[in-house]
């Protein structure tokens, strides 16, 4: 027999989300089987799965320490550096016991893409760990995880959760669109007033490269918006201000090069002659674009201390020299 006691960290979770987690290798038809026979109970009473647990619940598995353990992963997380964990510490712009807001740098994933990466996901774990925001016995109910993410070579704000209602919490604000999301970056030709671009983006999953239409033209299209605000133009460069209206992989990237402004070391979607330039002059190998301020919206309740809270990320180094490059110091 063992017992999963509940701290607050843990509260607002499906009984069925703990066990698929504590029990990870274990098939869903064992799971429910445990829990129709009581083999599984919360706070000593028969329960189907579906209940939200609470601070102080006690889940009880009625089951042989061999069996339990047949069921759990058996993985070891792979450990950051010294190094990356120091720089992610330094990169830090706000934390509480809830949430944490990270200035990415560039390089890093958000999440791992195979099983040998190191994202700034594990980075936060093991921050986590460190701090005592998390055990590793609690790892197994529960792992603290971002709530956005950035192409690997794009710069700045990410959110993430250290609570699960604080994970819940951020998701709900990125799903509804109730964050407003700005970035910057810098973009081949002078773009003289602010626009609202609108359309469709379709991907090609073979090649991780979306396109964008002005019109849907298939069923898998998704509508996508975004507005540019021209802060600083010189030399047939305009640094910009860009508010993500939609969140779409790639969108910011695809729709300014679609509109006719491709953003400078992107070279995916970017003007090639360009990218070569700045890479000969200035050491340039990835895109000038910086996720720099996070606007959390009115809130009551329990969220209150976040209402209207503005958090920004300072641009990278590489970013402000060629800015100042190319607009002067004083812009």
């Amino acid at each position: 027999m063992q017992e999963i006691h509940i701290t607050s960290k843990e509260e607002g979770q499906r009984l069925y989300k703990i066990l698929e987690k504590y029990l990870s290798q274990a098939p869903s038809s064992f799971l429910y089987k445990m829990l129709r026979k009581k083999n599984i109970k919360l706070n000593g009473k028969k329960a189907d799965g579906k209940e939200k647990v609470q601070e102080n619940d006690v889940i009880t598995l009625f089951l042989s320490d061999e069996t339990i353990e047949k069921f759990q992963k058996k993985e070891e997380m792979l450990t950051p550096s010294t190094q990356s964990l120091a720089d992610l510490n330094r990169n830090i712009i706000f934390e509480d016991e809830d949430i944490i807001l990270f200035n990415k740098p560039a390089g890093i994933l958000s999440q791992k893409a195979a099983k040998e990466d190191i994202s700034l996901n594990e980075q936060m774990i093991s921050y986590c760990l460190e701090r005592g925001y998390v055990t590793k016995e609690e790892l197994k109910i529960r792992k603290p995880s971002v709530a956005n993410r950035l192409d690997r070579n794009t710069t700045g704000l990410i959110a993430a959760g250290i609570s699960i209602k604080g994970l819940t919490f951020l998701s709900e604000l990125f799903r509804n669109r109730n964050l407003e999301k700005y970035y910057f970056t810098i973009v081949k030709g002078e773009m003289k007033q602010g626009m609202s671009l609108k359309g469709y983006l379709s991907k090609d999953c073979a090649i991780n490269q979306v396109k964008v239409h002005k019109t849907k033209e298939k069923d898998t299209d998704v509508y996508i918006e975004t507005g540019y605000e021209p802060i600083k133009r010189n030399q047939g460069y305009t640094l910009l201000k860009v508010k993500l209206v939609t969140g779409k992989p790639h969108q910011i990237r695809a729709h300014l090069a679609y509109a006719g402004y491709p953003i400078l070391g992107d070279e995916k979607y970017g003007n090639h002659k360009e990218n070569l330039y700045w890479k000969k002059e200035m050491g340039l190998r990835y895109q000038l674009l910086h996720s720099g301020i996070l606007i959390f919206p009115k809130l009551s309740g329990q969220w209150e201390k976040y209402s209207g809270k503005r958090f920004e990320a300072p641009k990278p180094e590489q970013f402000l020299m060629i800015e100042q490059k190319i607009f002067g110091k004083d812009g």
